[in-house]
Order: structure tokens, then sequence, then C-alpha cells
């Protein structure tokens, strides 16, 4: 009986807490729910309650046979005050005792909700069936009261983390800072907390920009957890060959966090304003994300990018966890009708994924809705577009409040203002993990030519950008490969436009020239 350990959800049956009568009855825990001792079972059974109504001590199973003390107590942290806990390292459970049932029922909505992950390893819980923990002080409990005696120390700031040791919390800072190298593919927030969470419970964030390179610092409940993190992310690549995670020890050893928007963010205070335009994170938010009031989530800030989203779907996630999500429809204002066609949209914004559909209003020719296949490849088109000029207009680019692009009902003309892209042989990232992924780059004044036929001379496409209007500041042939130039014209803007009018530019010789932004310059 002992041994047998059902795989329960949060809260919905009697789990193996029921084990406690025969497994520890003679422990240095005594379950306080009526029996004077475990030894009585039946007596003991007698006044079991129903797991579903709340209690201080929660039930925690499936975790790692290499789990610590400290990487348990880091569960309830964010909660409240941890007052007790019991492991059963050889079932792989534990007993967290909080301070407050509050702080128990916010702990089990919120990990109802978001499912804890431990070196991989998700983490299941429920209310316990006791009231209360009791100990006495067994040896082989004295590591577990040592480790809660160091984290209330250093929470009260009666102790310094540094000081900590022999209770499993390590002796490094329990925040990271983190510099993302090689960014091809915007980084939220979001996405950084869904990574780093896999290790344990995220406290804090805060990104920022330094050194024209994107950083951010992460807080843990504690140093081994901490620990643990850097030693399995430091030098891994977030997106396949891009995004990669340098990792060290912060000197602080505490984030003050001012606001939750998508910049900054603490996890264990919802009530935080924005500081911005953003909408807060505030109850009615949380209940349209399925949240309990009181409970805490990494929420997408609405109307911010839905994080990494689809791109596991294209194959260019290392960092598994990913699913689809956000919107993948752009409404792009401030164009300039008599230049822009929904064809000049599919080629410029097909540089950053693959283009759907396109309308451009009927009513309000300056404005457009352009819908990519998925809501991350949208992300990436409005991070590096918006504010990029076009045809003389700054564009602006924004989520689109339409989730599609609805086509014209039969025999309703639109005089060709809505096109279905759906089927273009066009798309450049229609091949999984096509080496296209690592080739995006933001809009430049050099542009990457491929698919050159060997008759077609330096001259030939100098001739050709220049009979466009745009000026040709320098060229160069690949030494390797003659097939693949780089043009450098005489600004950004230029770029977009012949960029837009000269890919997929017949050649001759069934060659098809292709061209995208470089990242160099010659």
């Amino acid at each position: 009986f002992c041994s047998s350990v059902h795989d329960i959800t949060v809260g919905t049956k009697r789990g193996s807490d029921e084990l406690f009568s025969s497994c520890i009855s003679n422990g240095p825990y005594i379950m306080s729910s009526g029996a004077a001792n475990g030894n009585d079972s039946k007596k003991f059974k007698g006044d079991i309650r129903s797991p579903g109504i709340p209690s201080r001590v929660i039930h925690v199973r499936k975790l790692p046979n290499d789990i610590n003390e400290a990487e348990v107590i880091s569960l309830g942290l964010p909660f409240g005050k941890v007052t007790n806990l019991l492991m059963l390292k050889g079932k792989n459970q534990a007993f967290l005792e909080m301070n407050t049932e509050e702080s128990a029922q916010t702990m089990v909505s919120y990990y109802s909700s978001v499912t804890p992950v431990i070196r991989n390893h998700p983490i299941y819980m429920q209310y316990s069936n006791h009231k209360e923990l009791k100990t006495d002080n067994s040896p082989n409990q004295v590591r577990a009261q040592a480790a809660l005696q160091a984290v209330n120390a250093v929470q009260t700031g009666s102790m310094s983390l540094s000081t900590v040791d022999g209770a499993g919390m390590g002796s490094q800072s329990p925040v990271l800072r983190v510099i993302v190298e090689n960014l091809f593919y915007p980084v939220t927030l979001d996405v950084l907390h869904q990574i780093f969470s896999k290790f344990g419970t995220v406290l804090k964030i805060i990104t920022f920009t330094k050194n024209n390179q994107f950083q951010a610092l992460v807080q843990y409940s504690d140093g081994m957890t901490a620990q643990h993190a850097k030693l399995s992310l430091d030098g891994q690549n977030i997106y396949n060959a891009c995004c990669t995670l340098r990792i060290s020890f912060s000197k602080l050893t505490s984030l003050n966090v001012k606001y939750n928007n998508d910049k900054s963010r603490d996890y264990t205070r919802p009530d935080l304003p924005t500081g911005d335009s953003q909408p807060s994170l505030n109850a009615q938010t949380m209940a349209a994300a399925g949240m309990p009031a009181g409970a805490f989530a990494s929420l997408g800030v609405p109307g911010a990018a839905a994080a990494a989203a689809a791109a596991a779907a294209a194959g260019r996630l290392s960092l598994s966890g990913y699913t689809a999500g956000g919107n993948s429809v752009m409404l792009v204002s401030n164009l300039n009708p008599e230049s822009v066609t929904p064809q000049c949209l599919f080629i410029l914004f097909g540089v950053y994924g693959d283009v759907m559909r396109v309308k451009i209003l009927f009513n309000k020719k300056e404005n457009a809705l352009v819908q990519m296949s998925d809501g991350t490849q949208a992300q990436l088109a409005m991070s590096h577009l918006n504010g990029q000029k076009l045809y003389g207009k700054a564009l602006r680019v924004t989520l689109s409040k339409h989730t599609t692009v609805q086509l014209p009902r039969e025999g309703h003309e639109d005089q060709g203002l809505t096109k279905d892209y759906s089927n273009s042989p066009l798309h450049r990232f229609k091949k999984p993990g096509s080496k296209n992924y690592s080739n995006i780059f933001p809009p430049s004044s050099t542009l990457h030519l491929s698919n050159i036929p060997p008759s077609v001379t330096e001259d030939h496409l100098r001739g050709l950008f220049l009979s466009s209007g745009a000026v040709v500041k320098a060229f160069k042939f690949f030494q390797k490969d003659r097939k693949m130039a780089l043009i450098q014209l005489g600004s950004v803007e230029e770029a977009i436009e012949s960029l837009i009018k000269f890919h997929n530019h017949d050649l001759g010789e069934n060659h098809h020239l292709r061209v995208s932004f470089s990242k160099s310059t010659i």
C-alpha cells in the first residue's frame, strides 16, 4: 500500500496523502487531523477531508529524484511564508505548510493553471487532507528545518544570502544577468519567463538595452535555483543558430520592480501599475485568462506580442516549450495609396514571414491589413518594419483587432484590393528549418542578391537598380559563390523599394533574382 502512488491532477481526487497513516506513522511528523498518533489507521482515516477543501498544508508530487529542500521551499515563497516542510524523497513527494490558508489557496490556484517545472519535471500539487504539520527534532528532519530557517533569515533580512550554506540554498545571488546575443528575432519578457520558469519560480524580471545589447535581470527565490538555471541555460540558443543566452550572476540580491508591463514584471505583485499606456494586469484581465482573483501569472500584456509563439511550428525554437499564439494580422497605416499595391506589401512583409492575405481598405486606401501565417511572424515583421519609410511615408504597423483577413464575397468586386497569397510559390519560409530563418535582418541600405545566373555581370545588375532611380554606392560578388552578391544603395528607403521591385525579377536562363536585406556592408 505504501508504494502505490496515484497520478492526480490538482485538487480533484484523494491521493497518496492518505499514505501518511501507514507510511510515516512513527516518523517525526504527526498530522493534526484528529489522530493522536498515526498507529490507529482506522481512526486516522476517519477524519480525512476532501482534498478540494483548502488547507495550509500542500501535498507536492512527482518531484525529481535529486530534489533538495530549498527547491521545494522556493515553490511556496512567492505566495507567503513557508512554515514547515516534510520531504518524502523515496516517494518523490513533499508536504509544504504555508503560514496562512489564503497563501496556500493562491499557490494551488496559480499552479493549477501554470504547471511548475523543476529540471524538466512537471510538478503536481493539491491541498493536503491535513491541517498542519507537526515536527520533532529527529535527525532526518534537521536538514529541512535548517533550509527553512535559512530562507526565513534571508527573507527577514537578518542574514545575507552569501552566508546561507549547509542548507542546500547555494551561496550565489538569486539574481541572474542575462545578455541575448545574435538577436535576430524579438525576445520578449514573456519568452524569458517561460524559459527561466522551467528551473524554478521566477519572482521578478527587468529587461533593458545596454551597449546596443538586449539584457535582462531575472530573480529567483533562491541562489540554488539561479545557479541551476545558469548551468543549464548559459550558452544555449533560444532559436536555432541565434538569440544566444549569456548568463552571469548579478551583484544585486533583489530587484526593485515599480511597474508591471512588457519591460518589467514582479510576479508576486499583480497590483503594481503599468507606468505607461499598457493595460494593467488587473483582476479582470486575469479572469479573462481563466486565472482566479488573487493568483498571479505570466500573462501576456494585452496588445503586446504573445512571445515566441508559433516559431516552434517553423522549426526555429531550440529551447522547447512554446505554442502557437498571438494575432497574425497587422494593421499597416500611413501608406502612400498612389504607389502601394497588395503585391508591394506581400513582397516586403514576406521578408519576415509567409504572407497569407493582404487587404487594402476600400474606403481608406492609406490603410491595409496583412495576415501572416502565425503570430510570431507578425511580431517579427512589426518589430522590423514599423517606422520604416515606404514611398515617402513612414509606415505604422500594429497588431489588428481582426484575427483573419476576409476575402470578398462572391459577386462583390473590390478592385483587386484583397489578395490571397496562401498558395504563392514565393513564400520564403515554407520549408521547416529553411536557411532563410537564419538570414532575417532589419531593413538596411545593403541588399543581398542570390540566384544570379553566370551570364549576368556587375554592370547588368548595377544598371537594373539604377533604372529604378536608386543610387548604387557599391557592389560586390561573393568570392566563393558568384551566384550571390551585395549591392549598397543610397538609403534604406531606396533599398526597401528596390527589394519590392526586383525580388523575383526574371534574369533569364530560368533564374529569378532573390533579394533580401543584408547585415553586412561593402
